[in-house]
């Protein structure tokens, strides 16, 4: 089911959204209009007739409005700004119109639909889309007529017999283009409603020449177009208001077309199955707009969440960056700390990787006693070590209990109070103990973050990993150092004083994130959490998608597992109070609400791609990469590497960003549905030996 759930909601939003571009002519509209024809081949009968043809049953006949009538028509609405309007002054005048509505928005405005059936006006069709009809198959034909009458039924619970075809005008022209179409639409049990006086308000040539071009000659009937969508029509309303009592008082009647010919109503109820679906449809579309417009404003926010974090991390980890390496920069009054420490390195089945890191521990340039966990390895781990009989390093042996219960074991039997952590698949540079203990010169430090790099990053899945451990992971450990609300210590490279350890009760299984968790405890506890850049630590990432996706799987939840724990913290006074006010809002914006949220991004692309506009959207996707790619690189200067990497950088957008979406959804589902992650082993290889500098420079020597 979790698995299922996104594909499900992930196919749904995309339903929606291309049942909105659909409804807003974004697709399958077609937009040609064909130049006048010969008209050889329709009957002089119909030429010369009036504008109501009909060519039901195979024949071809055609009907003029009698004298003193008139019958009003307004083309492609409803529109929610005039055809209200439009419907007001009928209203106020007591005068009939016919409208020709379009499916679309028909199905957008369902309620202006019914209104107008309501007051007693007459509905016809002008097709779904609104495309020239001579240029479609009699198949797209009948669909739209089909969809107009759907939109209808949904919006009126009515059908209607009434149809104007688009970009029509008057009888006399009709050619060998429109004519079959004419034919055919006849066949299908709908008369073909033209004009005899066009108003030319769409030209807005002002209110007197509206009137004036509306008005039949001599006291005759007519079928007067007008307009109430597709533009500002306020010249329409304008005009109307003045045009019927005018007319009004020179004895016209403005009728619905079956009053002035005298014939049966052209609407017809509809029940059963054909009413629901119609129903159904408007509801369908109403959804859409509705989901569309939510998608909008979390696009806003998240585009908000994502500019902010940007300028956040950009200005507080030059200020972090400022304050640590300004000259003559201390820790505090009792640097430089040069006590022993004790290394933590728990382990479960890394006899491929467990050798490269205990040496690089035994390298190192500050004082150390380090303390191997086996917890309970099936492949030999503790054996591998035992073997190597390197000075200063122990091996405690338990039966297979998880980390958490690892850590604590290895704390029991430390001799020193402050504790460094690590993963048995890292290793560290000869100065990274010595740099990670330097913040405990400050009294009020309880832990240090390191620097966690990506060891393997020569292939493509690695060269990303990179790219957010840099950029995601050290960039936004600077900003929240300066902030003083570190969510995590990371399990790689890590140090704790003990006594901030033993007051927290030590490492917990009560989460998948023991790193955040402790993280967290700590600073409700009124210690420092601080980050130092220089304590790097190579570690191995995982190499495949499914490796990946374990990993990051289970430190979403543990995430959320930690925010939730820690949730009272919120409502707390003192150093808790602070970090619940202030801390966890700033961790669950960044690291659960606007991740969760930033697929949107993707979406609006991937929609603005295929219905346009296709070239702002383009411009404003790379305008978001370029200001990524500008952190990016910033966050790569500060840690002097190279940024060769960063080329890879919009292929991790498309594609390995979308990974971590799903990740992410799949953990908000596993919450929410109250699943339970169990903690899963990484198969590693052993690829990172030695610090990429030190593999170099051994290299050089043996050359």
């Amino acid at each position: 089911m979790r698995h299922l759930l996104p594909l499900l909601l992930l196919c749904a939003v995309m339903a929606m959204l291309m049942l909105r571009g659909y409804v807003h002519s974004e697709i399958l509209a077609d937009y040609r209009v064909r130049p006048e024809a010969a008209a050889d081949q329709v009957p002089g009968k119909i030429l010369d007739g009036g504008p109501v043809v009909d060519t039901r049953g195979g024949q071809a006949t055609s009907m003029d409005i009698p004298d003193r009538r008139i019958v009003l028509t307004f083309d492609d609405g409803p529109d929610p700004r005039w055809t209200p309007e439009v419907l007001d002054v009928l209203k106020e005048h007591r005068a009939h119109a016919v409208f020709f509505i379009t499916g679309t928005m028909a199905s957008r405005y369902p309620d202006l639909v019914r209104r107008m059936a309501e007051e007693g006006h007459e509905i016809g069709l002008h097709t779904f889309n609104h495309p020239d009809l001579s240029y479609q198959s009699r198949s797209r034909i009948d669909w739209e007529l089909t969809q107009n009458q759907l939109a209808l039924a949904g919006a009126a619970g009515i059908r209607t017999s009434l149809f104007r075809p688009p970009y029509s005008s008057t009888a006399e022209a009709l050619d060998n283009n429109s004519w079959p179409v004419v034919r055919y639409v006849g066949s299908r049990g709908y008369l073909t409603v033209l004009t005899s006086v066009d108003s030319e308000d769409w030209q807005k040539p002002g209110v007197a020449r509206i009137i004036a071009n509306s008005t039949p000659p001599k006291g005759e009937g007519g079928i007067v177009l007008m307009h109430d969508s597709g533009g500002d029509r306020h010249q329409t309303v304008q005009a109307l208001d003045r045009y019927l009592p005018q007319l009004q008082g020179q004895g016209y009647k403005f009728q619905n077309l079956t009053e002035a010919l005298n014939a049966p109503s052209a609407h017809i109820p509809v029940t059963g199955a054909e009413l629901l679906k119609g129903k159904a449809w408007t509801a369908l579309v109403t959804a859409s707009d509705s989901l569309t417009g939510v998608l909008v404003v979390g696009l806003a926010v998240v585009g908000v969440l994502v500019f902010a974090r940007f300028g956040l991390m950009l200005l507080l980890s030059a200020a972090h960056t400022r304050r640590t390496r300004r000259r003559g920069f201390t820790w505090g009054p009792d640097a430089p700390v040069t006590e022993p420490v004790t290394v933590l390195v728990p382990a479960y089945n890394e006899a491929k990787c467990i050798e490269n890191t205990v040496r690089s521990l035994i390298r190192s340039e500050h004082p150390i006693e380090i303390l191997v966990v086996d917890d309970g390895s099936s492949d030999g781990t503790a054996r591998i070590v035992e073997e190597l009989a390197l000075p200063g390093v122990r091996v405690v042996r338990q039966l297979n209990s998880g980390k958490p219960a690892a850590l604590n074991r290895g704390l029991a039997n430390a001799s020193h109070d402050i504790i460094v952590m690590m993963d048995g698949d890292t290793v560290f540079e000869p100065s990274t103990v010595g740099e990670l203990v330097q913040p405990f010169a400050d009294p009020r430090v309880g832990a240090v973050a390191g620097n966690a790099k990506v060891g393997n990053k020569d292939t493509l899945i690695g060269a990303w990993q990179h790219i957010e451990y840099v950029m995601g992971f050290n960039l936004d450990r600077r900003m929240y150092d300066v902030l003083r609300c570190m969510p995590t210590i990371p399990g790689a490279v890590g140090a704790f004083r003990r006594t901030a350890l033993e007051l927290a009760g030590g490492m917990s299984d009560d989460t998948l994130a023991e790193d955040t968790d402790i993280t967290m405890a700590m600073h409700r506890d009124g210690w420092r959490v601080v980050y130092a850049e220089n304590a790097r630590a190579w570690t191995e990432a995982p190499e495949s998608v499914q490796q990946l996706w374990s990993q990051r799987y289970r430190w979403c939840y543990g995430t959320m597992q930690a925010i939730w724990k820690h949730r009272r913290a919120v409502i707390e006074r003192g150093p808790s109070g602070r970090f619940g006010r202030v801390g966890l809002p700033l961790v669950s914006l960044f690291m659960v609400v606007a991740p969760l949220l930033a697929p949107l991004i993707d979406l609006f692309l991937v929609y603005g791609l295929v219905f346009g506009p296709t070239g702002k959207t383009i411009a404003a996707w790379f305008g978001v990469l370029a200001v990524q790619g500008a952190c990016a690189a910033y966050a790569f200067a500060l840690d002097r590497e190279r940024l060769t990497p960063l080329i890879s950088l919009p292929l991790q957008q498309i594609l390995y960003r979308q990974l971590m979406y799903i990740v992410l959804l799949q953990s908000w589902i596993t919450a929410l549905t109250g699943g339970r992650l169990r903690w899963q082993k990484l198969r590693r290889k052993g690829q990172v030996a030695a610090p990429p500098g030190q593999l170099a420079a051994e290299s050089g020597g043996r050359g």
